[in-house]
């Protein structure tokens, strides 16, 4: 097994503003403090550009992109121009994405290709909603939208799984240990199995209502690599004893 350097995202989604990024401040102070850590924020487009200026050495990354370079394309934003504001990763295939705009796997596909030609961190969400769990087909489910979800083959950028299990989103929800090590290791697997070792250099992030009372016990885990946070990143003392728990994990 690789040795992979742990991960934490946060997603800010639709939440922040200019006087919020006082909190990158303490966010990046303590990601120098943790060591052996990468931590990053994804806040809104809007935001992204100033973030950078702001950062601290934290990475800057954006909620989604389109696969298309330019075009006739109303709302939309590039991995050009995403790269051009000085983001350095991109989340595509979130679960509200995939639910609210009713984004398939080869157009969540499409858009880590885009990102990861462009030298970009792809962070490719898959995740199974509650009544495909109560049935069994969880693991099914979730490595059928991986195999859908991934480019072939990329030579730029590096390529994250961060694993949301739908019913555990902003939820209260968490995933058990037990339900976690098993989908972890089955995305591991499929991992493997497609692309030989270097699936196994792959972060896998957990991501569902990841707070600092959960997260050493997720982050101990086998193959979780990190973590893709939610509402607990939208400030420094939330988010600080997260990054905490991914130093010590």
């Amino acid at each position: 097994m690789h040795l992979r350097r742990k991960l934490v995202v946060g997603n800010w989604k639709m939440n922040g503003s200019l006087a919020q990024l006082a909190e990158l401040g303490p966010i990046a102070e303590a990601a120098k403090e943790a060591g052996g850590v990468d931590v990053g924020i994804c806040p809104p487009f809007t935001l992204i550009a100033p973030a950078v200026t702001r950062s601290g050495g934290l990475m800057i990354g954006a909620q989604d992109c389109h696969a298309r370079e330019s075009g006739a394309h109303t709302g939309c934003v590039s991995v050009a121009m995403i790269k051009e504001a000085g983001a350095r990763a991109v989340i595509v295939g979130h679960s509200e994405r995939r639910a609210d705009n009713h984004e398939t796997d080869a157009q969540v596909c499409a858009k880590a290709e885009a990102a990861l030609a462009a030298g970009l961190i792809a962070i490719v969400c898959v995740g199974e909603t509650e009544a495909q769990r109560k049935v069994g087909s969880h693991v099914e489910v979730v490595t059928a939208m991986l195999a859908g979800s991934l480019p072939d083959g990329w030579e730029g950028g590096e390529l994250v799984v961060a694993y949301e299990p739908v019913w555990a989103i902003g939820t209260g929800n968490v995933a058990t240990p037990a339900d976690v090590t098993e989908m972890h290791a089955a995305i591991r697997a499929a991992l493997v199995g497609r692309f030989g070792d270097k699936g196994d250099r792959i972060r896998i992030l957990y991501g569902g209502s990841v707070k600092a009372d959960n997260a050493a016990e997720l982050f101990a885990c086998p193959d979780v690599d990190g973590g893709l946070v939610g509402g607990a990143s939208l400030t420094a003392d939330a988010f600080v004893p997260i990054i905490a728990a991914a130093a010590k994990a």
